[in-house]
């Protein structure tokens, strides 16, 4: 049985305004971070998708944003936090690596993640998710770097990317036999 899983990359924050690198360490939504995460919510509403459990990061920055969404309880995973960046949290972003492959072993030397620990951690964390019984259609909240190499390693066409991930951003995934599989991607949620 298909079951659905929504995957919203966090609204705006400060650190995201003023290009800082923001893995574990956090800042608070901007108004455009607000406004981001009540455009979702009106797509949700607008499309009647609705949701039988919800997740997030345990980063107050997802929990915001989430909370924005939808009233329902909610349970925060650390297997949903972005990639720690190590001594380069809170830094400028001029100082990240944006090469994918680099990115697999650059942080380490910071004392961060490498993606593909992100990758696997977001990808156990969220098919554990949704495995459980009742999980038919789930929201998660995550971030930017961690949905990426999360989508990165389910095999999804990265192309579409190449100017990177959105706040606000909806990923719809279908979920069936342990397969991910992206069906529809929403960079910018507008309700007419």
């Amino acid at each position: 049985m298909k079951k659905m899983l929504y995957l919203v990359r966090h609204g705006q924050t400060m650190f995201n305004r003023q290009k800082r690198i923001q893995g574990w360490c956090d800042s608070p939504l901007t108004d455009m971070g607000k406004r981001q995460a009540e455009a979702v919510k009106d797509y949700f509403e607008k499309h009647a998708i609705s949701f039988d459990h919800a997740y997030c990061s345990t980063s107050e920055r997802c929990s915001d944003t989430l909370e924005r969404i939808t009233n329902m309880p909610y349970t925060r995973l650390k297997g949903l936090k972005e990639m720690f960046y190590g001594e380069l949290e809170a830094e400028s972003e001029r100082l990240a690596s944006k090469d994918a492959v680099e990115c697999e072993t650059y942080y380490l030397r910071f004392g961060g993640e490498s993606s593909n620990a992100v990758r696997d951690r977001m990808i156990t964390t969220l098919s554990r998710i949704m495995e459980e019984k009742d999980h038919d259609s789930v929201l998660a909240v995550s971030h930017g770097g961690a949905s990426f190499n999360f989508l990165r390693g389910i095999g999804t066409d990265m192309s579409q990317f190449a100017n990177g991930l959105t706040n606000g951003c909806i990923f719809v995934l279908e979920y069936e036999e342990g397969v991910f599989t992206l069906t529809d991607y929403i960079p910018n949620p507008v309700v007419d």
